[in-house]
């Protein structure tokens, strides 16, 4: 048997870096794993990770030795260690190609490890340390496009896909262990979500829009909480009326995937005019363009309104509403489609900090 020892060379006081020590055609060679242990292990923490590092070292032994017996024997066999986890991270991305948003941060997310690692990083090579390593690379040495560093929102967001990666791969079997129970991740930066007041709507709505249709949808939007890429997609299949439910709104979100059958009232129905062909668009004209964005802006200014106020706004609006007049948290949660309710306890410490505000 193809004999393959590990090897460790202390580098520090506290740790030792690891490598394997074989025979191969006669030559003694060394190659490092570019994985560290504790020298001394103290701690329940310390030992765990050396534990789990060893269990890692152990499979990368086993491979290399399948891969000296096959290089004696001449024969061929993949070894998971030695593929190429750039065109594995690669592969999981273009399979979310259907979801464009998710697909993006993806792609993004893919273009940042190539400036890592390069082209071509062995599975064999990922670990703690090589995940820390790319995290490093987002804090401190990544830019956008226009040469700015990273927002922490963004930083966070590559980092969980390269940890959602990390699982995937586990659980295909190509790593060891699952690498991204090891990585602590970015703290998500606290998002400013601009919205508006009750009385800062009904000036908007008594305000005059260059796109009438722009006023109507975002107003819509105000008292549905739908989102933009939702509500230019709805057509008149999507809304049905029942004695017993009222109107609603039949749809899948874009973003999640997930179907929506949401209760609308009818002042949001009557923005919509006379009903047409089922397969008639709601708000015919709508479209995501500069001059449509140029329009929301004036509309806005023209109102007296001097908040920066996107279409999104809109479903914060919604949102924000609905809490400061009683409604449950778990059913705002639930009419705005959020897989998780930590996302809308963002809008109940908006409106606790008003409350802070009135007592003041």
């Amino acid at each position: 048997m193809m004999k393959v020892s590990i090897r460790k060379r202390k580098t520090s006081d506290e740790k030792s870096s690891l490598f394997l020590d074989f025979l191969q055609d006669g030559v003694r060679k060394r190659e490092s794993l570019k994985l560290t242990i504790y020298t001394n292990p103290i701690t329940r923490t310390e030992k765990f990770e050396n534990s789990k590092t060893m269990q890692l070292v152990k499979r990368i032994q086993s491979e290399k030795i399948i891969e000296l017996q096959d290089g004696q024997h001449g024969t061929k066999r993949i070894s998971s260690a030695q593929s190429n986890f750039i065109a594995y991270f690669k592969q999981k991305a273009d399979e979310r190609k259907g979801s464009s948003g998710n697909f993006g941060n993806w792609d993004s997310a893919h273009k940042h490890l190539v400036k890592c690692f390069g082209e071509k990083f062995r599975m064999a090579d990922m670990s703690v340390e090589s995940c820390n390593f790319f995290k490093l690379y987002l804090d401190t040495i990544a830019k956008t496009k226009s040469n700015k560093s990273l927002s922490q929102n963004t930083k966070c967001s590559y980092l969980n896909k390269l940890k959602a990666c990390l699982k995937e791969a586990y659980r295909d079997r190509l790593i060891a262990e699952n690498l991204s129970d090891f990585v602590r991740g970015f703290k998500p930066a606290e998002s400013n979500r601009e919205y508006l007041t009750f009385e800062e709507l009904e000036s908007l709505a008594t305000t005059q829009c260059m796109y009438p249709v722009l006023k109507a949808a975002f107003i819509f939007s105000c008292l549905t909480g739908i989102r933009w890429s939702d509500i230019h997609r709805l057509t008149w299949l999507n809304l049905r009326h029942s004695d017993k439910r009222g109107y609603e709104l039949s749809f899948s979100q874009k973003k999640t995937g997930g179907k929506e059958y949401l209760p609308i009232s009818e002042q949001a129905v009557e923005l919509l005019g006379e009903r047409g062909e089922d397969s008639r668009r709601l708000f015919v004209g709508l479209s995501y363009s500069a001059y449509m964005n140029v329009a929301l802006y004036k509309w806005v200014a023209d109102a007296g309104i001097k908040k920066k106020i996107t279409f999104h706004c809109a479903r914060h609006t919604h949102a924000v509403l609905l809490l400061e007049n009683g409604t449950d948290i778990y059913t705002v949660s639930k009419m705005l489609g959020h897989r998780e309710i930590k996302t809308t306890q963002i809008y109940a410490k908006i409106v606790d900090s008003k409350k802070v505000e009135a007592v003041k």
